[in-house]
């Protein structure tokens, strides 16, 4: 009891100091005297009143999160909920560094920024059973990872963006010390400089470094990514990418080499159990050092550039020297295996000078990752180990050492083993070192919680886009820091390449162009933003998760990817005029505009250059990126006007297709309705096809030229079997379906004339309806929190309706007035609606919201509407209910290619379950 009232008095006391700082927040905002730039650059003073808050204690070593009665605050900020810690006194953000010789690897955490959200939904989650009370409570909740570069001679550099973004203050301005840092601070560092550097972190910063061994946490941010990131690991063979997809509980044992200045290898059995089990002395530094003194080179990458040129049949003695340029097929060497590496030069009357110094690098390269190759695989054979993990300096997501440590491991394996190599394998000592906070988080995380995004604002295009600088651009893009401005050209977040000065954004610098110069494949293997989202589940029906591909349209086929990047550059102007209208028009929002549309045409042109920039893309992937663009920067729902507009025209027709429907008999109405729901997918800004309709008629007319031409048999026919299913459980509640989710697409026609009425069916015979759409704006799809506005309208002419969207919790009774004076068979069966958990025209089902996981728990029927949730994606999907797909499809390669048709054919796809 004792402890209770402690508890109590606790909790009172931070409320009480929440309350503080509110009010504290306010009476400063007029006290403030420094600019914008000042914020920005950490500059000016602040001139505030001492409160109770300014005095209170800072913990000596890091600050921890209080997650005692945390509950889920508020529905979507992008689109995740966020987490209220009400016993938590500090916005924390931890920070980790792994300092080399020649690289700093930071990993930081922030907290997504917490808006409230107008939820009309809130007895729709009680009747799922999705109550705060069953959530676990994450420390991490809404919270990103970032990973960032910085070469180590370039320290100050890493100094000042650790200083700007108040990283080690906890990702804010100290709201208790007036500005000024806590001397007792205590930054999580691994690596040599983590002993060098730190009386520069003390004097600089104010705060220490905490040492933790550089083996523990290699091994422990290697074990985190592979387990936790889908298609972390891939091969690299002749050029070739190939992402390789490892499941968590088939991953131990495994062999990790880390190549820096020597090369260590390490026996991993399992979660902080491993042992360096051999090594050598021959790693990057001797590649380095033999090379500087070879080659006079001045810097690693600059060696590196010169192996691109080189040729090293002028070196090496080749297989071929020896037996007259034939092959010694007996015990299987080609005539090009190397015999002797540097051999030739034993013969020849050569000095050094007369070598080119790019044949030497080749040569060189090639002996030591051939030695490293054929050493990690015996020691693997030794162990029975069947994987083999190579990160570390040397690497340097250089696409030739790639290649030949690959070609090593082949060779002497005769095939049976492969080289695989990690996308944030430069990251595996900080990533580990943020692991060895206390109440990290991530050891609970789990592959479907973690989505990786990759910042749009800076884009690639191999060398410059010539237009306004970044620095002109509307002041209030946050994410625009000063790190980010360098002059007139926009440059690419790509790992570093040998010359150029850094952006800031992470010590990437300027990628240079292919053949004169080096380009590793570290530019082409950008590492994004990893958003933490414990509330992401995978969607409890599908048949079998494992085997679950969402894209339909495969990308690894270039001529596919070239393809659909044309049509996102070409639908790129008409998707700018949306956006900035949008936004009124205003000045800001055409900078902002050209800004969006000059950083997304050069992702596409990176992506045409380096299709595995980004890792693995389906093409619900690509459009993804489109949208996550857009908010980026800060075009929030480029079709707001639109879908009013068309929500408008819709309803106001609503009541005479009601009218129409009832006035037939059961099956030729639930023909109709499928009829409706596809003729209505027509209304689809995604699709130039239908885009160019809107210049022939109004929406109704439209509408209606729609329907006339939804006669049967469409392309894909199974409607006889769905009809078969639904009329004949009618009278049988036995076998009627009990909850129908309803994955809805866009606004206007398509869900008020469409799925809202399938809706009403549906109800009428007693099936709980869910529907399910977007947590976030994308293209004009209508989302979570629009519907129930527009269900409330729907609802003033249909009593169907209202009786369900009041047992749903979407309606009060006094909010309707209905004006129909008909008397229709109420329903005591309950209309819902969730969100989905993205933002996207398409749907992953390995990420969909808690809500809409708890919802499908009940669910014994799926429809998927719309070209992006059922034939962009899951069109294959197999699911352990009935499901019914419907789509028009609106693009004639897609028509051609998944159906053997033409645009504007329509699939019903009814899959029951088996």
């Amino acid at each position: 009891m004792a402890g209770s009232v402690e508890k109590e008095q606790q909790q009172n006391q931070v409320v009480g100091i929440i309350e503080e700082e509110k009010l504290q927040k306010q009476e400063s905002k007029s006290s403030i005297k420094i600019t914008r730039t000042q914020v920005e650059s950490g500059e000016g003073e602040r001139e505030m009143t001492p409160t109770a808050a300014n005095s209170m204690h800072r913990s000596g070593s890091r600050p921890q999160l209080d997650v005692s009665k945390a509950e889920i605050q508020g529905n979507e900020e992008e689109k995740y909920p966020t987490i209220l810690l009400p016993n938590q006194s500090d916005d924390l953000s931890h920070l980790a560094l792994d300092i080399g010789g020649s690289l700093i690897k930071l990993v930081y955490f922030s907290r997504h920024e917490n808006q409230s959200v107008d939820d009309k939904r809130k007895s729709v989650k009680e009747r799922l059973g999705f109550s705060n009370g069953n959530r676990r409570s994450y420390p991490i909740l809404g919270g990103r990872l970032h990973f960032v570069k910085f070469e180590t001679r370039k320290i100050n550099e890493c100094l000042d963006f650790i200083h700007s973004k108040q990283l080690h203050c906890g990702g804010l301005e100290s709201r208790y010390s007036d500005g000024v840092t806590d001397q007792n601070g205590i930054i999580k560092a691994t690596g040599g400089g983590a002993y060098k550097y730190a009386d520069l972190f003390k004097e600089r910063l104010g705060v220490s470094l905490d040492k933790e061994d550089e083996m523990d946490c290699l091994v422990a941010g290697a074990n985190f990514l592979l387990k936790a990131i889908r298609h972390e690991a891939f091969t690299h063979m002749e050029g070739q990418k190939e992402f390789v997809q490892i499941e968590p509980n088939d991953l131990f044992p495994y062999l990790l080499v880390n190549i820096g200045s020597g090369v260590s290898m390490i026996k991993v059995d399992g979660d902080g159990t491993f042992e360096r089990i051999s090594g050598t002395n021959v790693g990057g530094g001797t590649y380095w050092g033999l090379g500087r003194l070879l080659t006079k080179c001045k810097s690693f990458d600059e060696l590196l550039e010169l192996s691109q040129k080189g040729d090293n049949r002028s070196m090496d003695m080749l297989v071929g020297d020896i037996y007259g340029g034939l092959d010694y097929s007996k015990i299987g060497l080609s005539a090009s295996t190397i015999a002797s590496s540097f051999g030739k030069t034993i013969s020849e009357k050569k000095e050094l000078e007369e070598y080119r110094p790019e044949d030497i690098s080749l040569s060189l390269l090639r002996m030591i990752s051939y030695n490293i190759g054929q050493i990690a695989y015996l020691n693997a054979l030794r162990f029975r180990l069947k994987r083999i993990f190579f990160g570390g300096f040397f690497i340097r997501g250089h696409a030739y050492t790639m290649d030949t440590i690959s070609f090593a491991v082949h060779f002497w394996s005769n095939g049976e083993a492969q080289a695989m190599f990690l996308r944030h394998e430069g990251f595996l000592g900080a990533l580990g070192a943020f692991m060895s906070y206390e109440k990290h988080g991530l050891d609970d995380l789990m592959v479907h919680q973690l989505v990786e995004r990759f910042p749009m604002g800076a884009p690639y295009t191999g060398g410059k886009i010539h237009g306004p600088p970044l620095g002109n651009l509307n002041e209030k893009i946050s994410w625009m820091e000063k790190f980010l401005r360098k002059g007139t050209e926009i440059t690419a977040p790509v790992p570093m390449s040998p010359l150029g000065g850094t952006t800031g954004l992470g010590g990437f610098e300027v990628p240079l162009s292919k053949g004169s110069t080096l380009r590793s494949d570290a530019s082409a293997l950008s590492v994004g933003v990893l958003h933490l989202v414990p509330t992401l589940e995978v969607f409890p029906l599908l048949a079998d998760p494992k085997l679950y591909e969402p894209n339909t349209i495969d990308l690894s086929d270039n001529n596919e990817l070239e393809y659909w990047l044309t049509i996102l550059s070409e639908h790129l102007s008409d998707l700018v005029d949306k956006a900035v209208a949008s936004e009124g028009g205003t000045d800001d929002a055409k900078r902002r505009g050209d800004a969006f549309a000059r950083a997304f045409s050069a992702h596409l042109a990176r992506l045409m250059e380096e299709p595995s920039a980004y890792g693995k893309l389906g093409l619900a992937n690509l459009l993804e990126m489109r949208e996550e663009c857009l908010r980026e920067f800060h075009f929030v729902d480029a079709y707001r006007s639109i879908k009013q507009r068309e929500n408008e025209a819709s309803l106001a027709v609503l009541p005479d297709l009601l009218v129409e429907l009832d006035s037939m008999d059961e099956e030729s109405r639930l023909l109709t309705l499928i009829e409706g729901v596809l003729a209505a997918n027509i209304f689809d800004w995604g699709s130039r096809a239908c885009v160019d309709l809107y210049h022939k008629g109004t929406i109704i007319e439209i509408y209606r030229m729609s329907r006339n031409k939804m006669r049967r048999p469409w392309r894909v026919d199974d409607f006889d079997d769905f009809k078969e299913r639904m009329l004949g459980a009618k009278n049988n509640k036995n076998t009627r379906h009990k909850r129908a989710l309803l994955f809805v697409d866009n606004s206007g026609a398509d869900i008020v004339l469409g799925m809202l009425p399938l809706a009403r069916e549906l109800l009428r015979r007693g099936t709980e309806v869910v529907l399910v759409a977007n947590s976030l704006p994308a293209l004009n799809d209508v989302t979570a929190m629009e519907l129930p506005d527009i269900i409330a309208e729907a609802a003033k002419h249909c009593d169907i309706l209202r009786h369900a969207a009041e047992v749903g919790g979407l309606l009060v009774d006094a909010m309707i007035n209905t004006s129909n004076s008909s008397k229709e068979n109420s329903s005591s069966v309950p209309l819902m609606v969730v969100e989905n958990g993205c933002g996207s025209p398409c749907i992953d089902l390995r990420q969909v919201s808690s809500e809409l996981a708890a919802a499908a728990k009940d669910a014994d029927l799926l429809i998927l509407e719309g070209m992006g949730r059922a034939l962009h994606t899951n069109l294959d999907a197999r699911f352990k209910c009935d499901a019914l797909k419907l789509a028009m499809v609106k693009n004639q390669r897609l028509a051609e290619k998944l159906v053997k048709g033409n645009i504007y054919d329509c699939i019903c796809k009814y899959e029951p379950v088996s």
